[in-house]
């Protein structure tokens, strides 16, 4: 990783230890800031995660508007809309780093492992399958997809420091992977 890349890991493990402390969301989000914020926008990192409501990375990394570009897709699955979104937040807004954010008691990865999907959804759950292969337990199926992730963005943009994670639901802790 480069060092603005381990700058940024360091502000998303402090921004979770201060999660876990807050009775409440402490993040920025005031008048001031969103005016200042119409002059573009700097984030010091991608969080490519699930559309899961209970996981909301502003929240979990104690970040203010305007900190992260993420990026929400059902089982944190990459595909060329996510690649092009991740690119363009490095290329263009120098953005150092991208955490692939799984997170326990997934249901995206519930369903590739307990259902036969069809439609639309099936298109994410075969992803998953592949990923995961014949893992049963939940919370290994979800470090696989993640690590699948990752991998996939480091093949398809290999100047991108990328890095997985997943997201505890049960105490609100990241684990870095």
């Amino acid at each position: 990783m480069t060092t603005a890349a381990e700058e940024s890991l360091e502000r998303l493990k402090e921004g979770n230890r201060k999660f876990l402390l807050a009775p409440v969301n402490t993040g920025d989000i005031s008048p001031a800031l969103r005016q200042a914020l119409l002059a573009g926008q700097h984030p010091y990192a991608v969080i490519l995660t699930c559309s899961d409501s209970r996981v909301v990375p502003e929240s979990i990394f104690s970040a203010d508007l305007g900190d992260l570009f993420v990026i929400r897709v059902a089982g944190n699955v990459v595909g060329d809309h996510t690649l092009g979104s991740i690119e363009y937040a490095s290329a263009h807004l120098g953005t150092p780093l991208t955490v692939v954010l799984g997170h326990t008691n997934c249901g995206a990865v519930d369903a590739a492992i307990h259902d036969a999907p069809h439609g639309f959804i099936k298109t994410l759950t075969d992803k998953i399958r592949a990923a995961i292969g014949s893992e049963t337990d939940g919370y290994r199926a979800s470090c696989l997809n993640v690590e699948n992730s990752v991998r996939k963005i480091q093949a398809a943009l290999p100047g991108v420091d990328v890095i997985g994670a997943v997201y505890r639901l049960e105490d609100g802790s990241v684990e870095f992977l």
